[in-house]
């Protein structure tokens, strides 16, 4: 089970409560700023102009609970600095190839960890993945046509953006292949279908392989024994079909087959 439920909140033009002095309420300041929200520095203000958002980052402990409680009675989501256990929400360290984000969230208990998980995944991941992503923005029309079978059209681009396809995400010249690949440089893929035998009910214990495959299937067919741990590793919106006998045990052996 996660912790928290990740969601991208949209604030362009809204007003966002930020209250506090000093450098962590200017840290989010500029964070509201930068996605184009409007900064209230007033608690009654920003739920007068209708905020759904404050971000309380007060020296004074007891002074950050009672503007927290406030402002969750008039139901706003909060997030107190240093606070996890007074916040609705955390904020993550963010990676930004716009309009791609990556967001890295430790539930509040390490924004140091987050940070350098961030920085790393900074030196992998290319400046034109921003680039990337408006181009198969722009080319919708043109991937309908070629592919109008909508299983057909998700195997065509697993099989381009996967590791060594033509649009591969961590190849800085992918952006620039995209029309090429649109317009009919070979065929997409048809669909396959693999089976995983599980070698216990850890999903850790799921070879990078077979968790692409699971990643990447319309129907996932399964005996009832699978663990839960297990197929959540598979797209949320995949077909899920129970298959054979109920089993007791661990796991291993069960059957999981892929439509991919």
């Amino acid at each position: 089970m996660i912790a928290s439920l990740p969601l991208f909140h949209r604030i362009a033009g809204q007003p966002v409560i930020v209250l506090g002095a000093g450098e962590a309420a200017g840290a989010k300041r500029r964070l509201v700023e930068r996605a184009g929200g409007q900064v209230v520095d007033d608690l009654q203000d920003g739920i007068d102009k209708g905020a759904r958002l404050a971000f309380i980052a007060h020296d004074d402990e007891q002074s950050g609970q009672a503007d927290a409680i406030r402002a969750r009675c008039a139901g706003l989501l909060v997030n107190v600095t240093d606070k996890p256990q007074l916040c609705d929400f955390t904020v993550p360290s963010v990676l930004d190839r716009a309009p791609v984000l990556i967001a890295i969230g430790t539930g509040g208990a390490s924004a140091g960890l987050a940070k350098q998980l961030r920085l790393r995944l900074e030196a992998l991941l290319p400046r034109s993945l921003g680039a990337l992503a408006d181009m198969l923005f722009a080319g919708r029309g043109a991937l309908r046509a070629r592919w109008p079978d909508a299983g057909d059209r998700r195997r065509a681009l697993d099989a381009a953006l996967g590791q060594g396809g033509a649009l591969d995400p961590l190849d800085e010249r992918s952006a620039e292949r995209v029309a090429g690949w649109l317009s009919g440089e070979g065929e997409g893929p048809g669909a396959a279908t693999v089976e995983i035998v599980l070698r216990s009910g850890d999903p850790d214990d799921l070879t990078l392989r077979e968790m692409r495959w699971l990643g990447a299937a319309d129907v996932i067919a399964h005996e009832p024994g699978v663990p839960e741990a297990v197929l959540d590793r598979a797209r949320a919106d995949a077909i899920r079909v129970r298959i054979g006998r109920d089993e007791t045990g661990d796991g291993a052996g069960l059957v999981v087959t892929l439509r991919v």
